[in-house]
C-alpha cells in the first residue's frame, strides 16, 4: 500500500509497446531516503524486474540546473492490474476509486498508504504562533477523490483532521504522534 501511496501523489502509468506499462514517481531529491524506499517497493512488487533511477530537472529549475527530483521506474504488464486507478488524463479530472480489495488491504493496514500520501504530497512541519510550537502535518492534493481516501485512511488509525481547500491538516498533539510512529519526519 505504500507504493500506492506515492503512486496517488506523484506516479503515472503509461503504456509502451507489447502492453508492457512503465511506473513512474518522481520524487524530491533532498529525500534520498524515500527514493531508497520507493525504489525497495517497487523492487518487492515486481521482483523480477529491474527498477531505475533518473535524475530530472523540474519545477523553475533551468535545464542547465543540477537535479533537483529523480524518477524511479519500472516497466511490468501487472501495473494496471495492482493501479486500476489508471486512466485518461490527470488524476484530479477524473474519479479515483479504490477496488475491493486495495479497501480491504487498507482496512487491514491503513498505515502504509498514509506513509506513502505523505511522502508523497504531505509534510510534518512546526506551526507557530504567539507563544506556542507544535508539529502537524499537511496532505496536499487537487483530487478530491485522493483527499477523501487520506481522510478515511487517518480515521482507521484513530486520527481526526481539518479540512482546507486541497489540504487535510493533522493538527491535534495526540494525532500528530499518532502519525510520527509510522510516518515521522521526511528524510
Amino acid at each position: 500500500m505504500y507504493l500506492l501511496g506515492l503512486y496517488l501523489g506523484d506516479g503515472c502509468l503509461s503504456e509502451h509497446r507489447r502492453k508492457v506499462w512503465r511506473l513512474r514517481i518522481v520524487l524530491d531529491l533532498r529525500y534520498p531516503g524515500i527514493v531508497d524506499e520507493c525504489e525497495a517497493a517497487m523492487e518487492a512488487v515486481v521482483p523480477r524486474n529491474r527498477v531505475g533511477r533518473t535524475l530530472k530537472s523540474g519545477g523553475y529549475a533551468k535545464p542547465q540546473d543540477d537535479p533537483s527530483s529523480v524518477e524511479v521506474s519500472a516497466y511490468s504488464r501487472s501495473w494496471p492490474c495492482l493501479f486500476p486507478q489508471h486512466g485518461p488524463g490527470r488524476k484530479h479530472e477524473r474519479p479515483i476509486v479504490l477496488a475491493e480489495w486495495q479497501r480491504d488491504l487498507v482496512t487491514k493496514a491503513p498505515e502504509p498508504l498514509l506513509r506513502g500520501l505523505i511522502h508523497s504530497d504531505g509534510c510534518r512541519f512546526i506551526n507557530t504562533g504567539t507563544n506556542w510550537r507544535c508539529a502537524r502535518y499537511s496532505f496536499s492534493n487537487r483530487s478530491e477523490d485522493i483527499l477523501g481516501i487520506f481522510q478515511a485512511a487517518c480515521a482507521l488509525v484513530g486520527v481526526r483532521c481539518t479540512r482546507a481547500p486541497h489540504t487535510i491538516y493533522v493538527s491535534r498533539k495526540a494525532d500528530v504522534a499518532r502519525l510520527d510512529e509510522f510516518i515521522g519526519p521526511k528524510r
